[in-house]
């Protein structure tokens, strides 16, 4: 009954007013009530009940009324304080001199300054919220006070513009008309919206106009300064043909008054002079010359000769310009000429003697080959004919019984035994000489496994060197390898006797290195060292740098057997070695193709870098503006800070200035003024240490390779691979 009084949807007041009158409706029943069994009173229960119900109601809707009544409060304050952050901000772009405009990220223009468009007063009035960057490119290109570049039409540059704004930076200048400019610079927040700020550099470029001007003018002056300076002719002409330049000395080569030369003046009055006056030499007639200088443009250079009169011979030479017009030089080459003549005839004569002293020299080299051959064959069967009779001495004296001889005698026998060792050993290395000098040695290339030949050295020469008082290490190595098992092990047999041999203390090391696919065995040891000027003097035979060392000790045939025996297999031999310290012998053997070839210690797996480049500071040195640019635009998306220089000497002032020092520089080989970019590269290691660096360069040839190499720098080629270049800048991070 009371759900059907009382509607929901009614004021709180008129609730609690039909609450009220119901109230007392049911109070005035329960006063005139006789029923003895308590109705009334229940209905009047019932009425207290319903009031306590409606005051909390009440109370209820009250509660929600402050706090709807402080929200409403809080939103005014909320919209007040951002319309005056927005007014705030329209102040603050108002101040500044540019012109400033803000997109959004859906290139719509939010707000911008009274500045921004003013340079273009019939689209200024466009320039409101609301607008598109598309639709504000396009009023833009049709705008009267934009000077276009020439053959360039409004949707051309419109599409151009609209393409640079995809990338995250630009700044660019552009001309407007009555020589003005405006410099655009546009950058992307970090919502992605963009900032384009405007700002008129028109006195800048005109400043830089007219010292560019000043310099183009001292050049002028430098160069004909020059031109009177030189020894040679000098005429210069324009597209048409006409003279534009010349110096004193073209007057003085050719016989004609310097009155005659004037500004102007057609290339056919000095073609009748030579056609007058002057003879050309072979090949070369005047109709050529015509023809070459009234030709189309990209003419190859011409060169020929003339002669005026019967002493004067000039060598001209004439080369297009880039304009289309062309330089041609006179240069005095009579002596030149009357030299080559006179050495002509002398060489005529020394051809004679030459082929003379060529016909002797080979008949005596045709003796001396016949006695090398001989001295080879007598070696060799003199050395096999001696090895029987000095075995069997050996073994006399080894059947000698030590109970019948004296201590005098036995120690006789000993040095006897020991002499006759050494014979043998000189007799078997004077054989093996004969034998790579004759051709006739034998050789049986195949898979040798480096492991066992090494540890049959370690056995063979571990108790000498322990005698001697020396620590002899022979590092494990599991490799195979293609070469003569023997020559290997004699090669490898001489380079460690010797290593023992003149080593008074320290070690000798043998070890192996991987090197592509080569192995390059080592011998190291900590002996006198050889001197420089000894270096090639120690593989002859019988050549011994310790001249006291007694025959017991070899007579310097080792190195001899060692270098025969490499060149006959194709093993490069090197040697270093510092006086003092000792020497290092090494041989490279290519690695046999029997599966992957290891080594008894692998190198430890590298994990693949994580590139993190966004902290990093790289130095970009390139001449070339548009490559610079791209490299630029490329390492800012990888997030790196890039300085770049065109020089050398630029960058090196740059970083002066900054007192910043880059984590890495990419180098152009090719930088001008004489630097290359290795140099640069050493110059920056000399001032600030090892900084990473690369030579950047499309120069593929040996003599860069080698400079680069000599220098410890690695090379980037050209054109650029950007994984290779990710690669370097991996290992940065």
């Amino acid at each position: 009954m009371i759900d059907t009084l009382i509607n929901p949807a009614d004021p709180p007041q008129r609730q609690m007013e039909k609450l009220l009158t119901i109230a007392q409706v049911l109070m005035r029943r329960v006063e005139q009530a006789t029923d003895d069994g308590g109705a009334a009173y229940a209905q009047f229960q019932r009425a207290a009940m319903l009031e306590d119900q409606v005051r909390d109601r009440t109370r209820d809707l009250e509660r929600a009324l402050d706090l709807l009544n402080e929200s409403n409060a809080r939103l005014g304050e909320a919209n007040r304080s951002a319309e005056a952050a927005r007014q705030n901000l329209a102040n603050a772009i108002e101040t500044i001199q540019e012109g400033f405009a803000l997109f959004d990220a859906a290139d719509v223009l939010v707000l911008c300054n009274s500045r921004f468009g003013t340079h273009m007063v019939d689209i200024h009035e466009d320039l409101k919220p609301g607008l598109t960057f598309d639709a504000y490119v396009d009023r833009v290109s049709r705008s009267r006070y934009l000077a276009l570049p020439d053959n360039e039409r409004p949707e051309d540059w419109a599409v151009r513009r609209k393409r640079r704004h995809q990338d995250r930076h630009v700044i660019f200048n552009v001309r407007m008309i009555w020589d003005r400019w405006m410099q655009v610079s546009e950058h992307r927040t970090l919502d992605g919206g963009t900032v384009i700020l405007q700002t008129d550099v028109t006195d800048i470029i005109r400043a830089e106009r007219h010292e560019r001007g000043k310099m183009l003018d001292d050049q002028a002056r430098v160069i004909r300064a020059t031109l009177d300076h030189i020894n040679q002719g000098v005429s210069i002409f324009d597209l048409q043909a006409r003279l534009v330049g010349w110096n004193e000395r073209l007057g003085q080569l050719l016989a004609i008054p310097m009155a005659r030369f004037r500004i102007g003046a057609s290339f056919d009055y000095l073609l009748q002079r030579f056609r007058a006056e002057i003879g050309f030499s072979d090949g070369m007639t005047d109709d050529m010359l015509e023809e070459w200088v009234h030709g189309a443009r990209g003419r190859a250079p011409l060169s020929f000769e003339v002669r005026r009169g019967d002493d004067l011979i000039l060598a001209v030479f004439a080369q297009e310009m880039p304009d289309g017009g062309f330089v041609m030089s006179f240069t005095d080459v009579t002596a030149e000429r009357a030299a080559i003549e006179a050495l002509s005839r002398a060489n005529e004569t020394l051809e004679a003697r030459v082929m003379e002293r060529t016909l002797e020299l080979e008949d005596a080299l045709g003796n001396a080959e016949r006695a090398n051959a001989s001295r080879s064959r007598f070696v060799a069967a003199a050395s096999h004919d001696l090895l029987q009779p000095l075995s069997a001495a050996k073994l006399f004296i080894s059947s000698i019984g030590d109970e019948a001889i004296a201590p005098q005698a036995r120690e006789a026998l000993e040095k006897a035994q020991n002499a006759l060792v050494s014979v043998e050993g000189i007799l078997d290395a004077l054989l093996d000489i004969s034998k790579l000098e004759s051709g006739r040695a034998a050789v049986s290339v195949g898979h040798v496994s480096l492991g066992r030949l090494l540890s049959q050295l370690r056995e063979e020469f571990g108790a000498i060197a322990a005698a001697k008082g020396l620590r002899l290490t022979i590092r494990p190595v599991d490799a195979v390898v293609v070469s003569d098992p023997a020559y290997l092990r004699r090669i490898l047999q001489n380079l460690i006797g010797n290593a023992i041999r003149y080593t008074m203390r320290g070690r000798v090391l043998v070890g192996a290195r991987k090197r592509g696919g080569m192995v390059r065995l080592e011998v190291w040891d900590t002996g006198p060292g050889i001197p420089e000027e000894e270096q090639d003097n120690i593989f002859k035979e019988f050549h011994r740098l310790n001249a006291r060392a007694s025959a017991s000790e070899g007579m310097g045939l080792g190195l001899a057997i060692v270098e025969r025996a490499c060149a006959l297999l194709g093993h490069p031999l090197g040697l270093a070695s510092t006086v003092g310290k000792g020497t290092c012998f090494m041989l490279q053997v290519p690695l046999a193709d029997v599966g992957e070839s290891h080594f008894a210690r692998p190198a430890p797996h590298v994990p693949e870098p994580r590139v993190n480049l966004h902290d990093k500071i790289g130095f970009l040195v390139e001449n070339d503006e548009d490559l610079r640019r791209a490299m630029s635009l490329l390492l800012e998306k990888w997030g790196i800070s890039v300085l770049d220089a065109s020089n050398g000497e630029e960058a090196l002032a740059l970083i002066e200035e900054l007192g910043i020092l880059p984590d890495f520089f990419l180098v152009d080989h090719q930088l001008g003024d004489g630097i290359t970019g290795v140099d640069f590269i050493l110059a920056v290691r000399a001032r600030y240490g090892d900084v990473p660096s690369r030579l950047v360069t499309a120069n593929r040839s040996a003599e860069v390779r080698n400079m680069a190499r000599a220098a410890g720098v690695e090379m980037l080629m050209k054109p650029i691979d950007a994984r290779a270049l990710e690669a370097f800048l991996s290992a940065l991070s």
